[in-house]
């Protein structure tokens, strides 16, 4: 290979390094001032506060506990802050027992570990546990006595908490960011299946199933990022006046779910129905206008979810609100010109689907159940 064209790839590999190793630094900035602060704060408090010499066990403690996140959340600090508290202060009442030796190591270290696995099942709590454990009983003990670094521990441990509770970011923003992108998911593969009908294609169908199936990793990942949001509120004196928003958008949600869980039923059948050619012509250009003027209802549901303003949030969910209803309103084999009982099927199986999407804008089940035209 020529030297020029080496030296072309180089320099537009390090160009992209370079852009996305920036683009990394900028957003790392909150949670490394956060880890300074905590890591420093701790080490400060305890040495000048305390008298503590050399409190090295509150600067670690109160990196861990913290980590490197955006948006650390309070159940994972509080375990391994306790996890790192723990383990410090059963490294300390075993020494005095056992003594310093790597044989008092090796016995000190595995019923540390015993000891987190019987007191909870989590990963990090027992990796805490057993090094600070360990760390104890092979370090030399301080002068000021062996259970200050307990004391140490403690302290890094609530700074680190009281930084989690003080400057979270808004615990709104990503459940709503996420669940926005969901509901777009959610029209698209509406379109889609709107495409399959039309071009009378099966696969098309199966692909649309395929998407539909691929949400329900996305919706668990939610799930959690709700909960630490919902932490975040009920412990930040700055949030706590969200607390009914995020559990509306907990609300949300679970309609959401309901309605991707009968679009895979939906799809599922509508491939079935593509496979064996089972609708008139006249019943597949209704279903194709009902699926297209769903999925834009859905994707104004989607818009009015990610709106950040409450007054145009709540402009935008009417609209979705009415859109969706008129949708509802037509979903009757008879007005959609539907003879046959495949299409019929597909009717019906459309009509919870509606539903839930009502519920999602804030509608309970019966108020979204009588947008539905009696089946007769």
């Amino acid at each position: 290979m020529h030297v020029s064209e080496v030296w072309r790839r180089s320099s537009r590999f390090l160009r992209v390094r370079s852009r996305v190793g920036l683009a990394r630094t900028r957003k790392s900035v909150v949670p490394a001032v956060q880890m300074t602060i905590c890591g420093v704060g701790g080490y400060a408090f305890a040495e000048l506060v305390l008298g503590h010499q050399g409190p090295i066990f509150a600067a670690t403690a109160g990196l861990v506990s913290l980590g490197f996140s955006r948006e650390p959340r309070v159940r994972r600090v509080l375990e391994v802050g306790v996890g790192c508290t723990l383990g410090i202060l059963v490294g300390e009442l075993l020494i005095l027992v056992l003594g310093h030796g790597l044989w008092q190591a090796a016995i000190i270290l595995f019923v540390s570990i015993m000891l987190a696995r019987f007191l909870d099942r989590g990963v990090v709590f027992t990796t805490q546990l057993g090094l600070q454990s360990l760390l104890v009983v092979l370090l030399p003990v301080p002068q000021s006595g062996p259970f200050t670094r307990s004391i140490d521990a403690v302290v890094g441990g609530v700074i680190a908490l009281l930084i989690t509770m003080v400057v979270p970011r808004d615990p709104r923003t990503e459940p709503r960011a996420e669940l926005s992108a969901l509901l777009r998911e959610q029209a698209q593969i509406l379109r889609e299946s709107a495409s399959a009908v039309e071009d009378t294609d099966a696969t098309g169908a199966w692909h649309a199933l395929v998407r539909a199936r691929g949400t329900q990793s996305t919706i668990d990942a939610m799930r959690v990022t709700l909960s630490g949001s919902t932490e975040i509120a009920s412990l930040a004196p700055a949030y706590r006046r969200h607390r009914d928003e995020l559990a509306g958008l907990g609300d949300a949600l679970s309609a959401v779910d309901l309605a991707l869980r009968n679009s895979r039923v939906f799809v599922r059948r509508l491939a079935s129905v593509l496979n064996n050619a089972a609708l008139s012509e006249s019943g597949a250009e209704s279903i194709v206008a009902v699926l297209r003027d769903l999925g834009d209802a859905v994707d104004s549901l989607a818009a009015a979810v990610g709106e950040r303003r409450s007054d145009g949030r709540d402009r935008l969910i009417r609209r979705a609100r009415y859109e969706l209803g008129d949708v509802a309103t037509r979903m009757h084999p008879r007005l959609l010109h539907i003879q046959h009982l495949e299409g019929e099927t597909l009717v019906v199986l459309l009509r919870p689907l509606i539903v839930d999407l009502l519920e999602s804008t804030g509608l309970s089940h019966e108020d979204a159940r009588d947008f539905l035209p009696d089946l007769d």
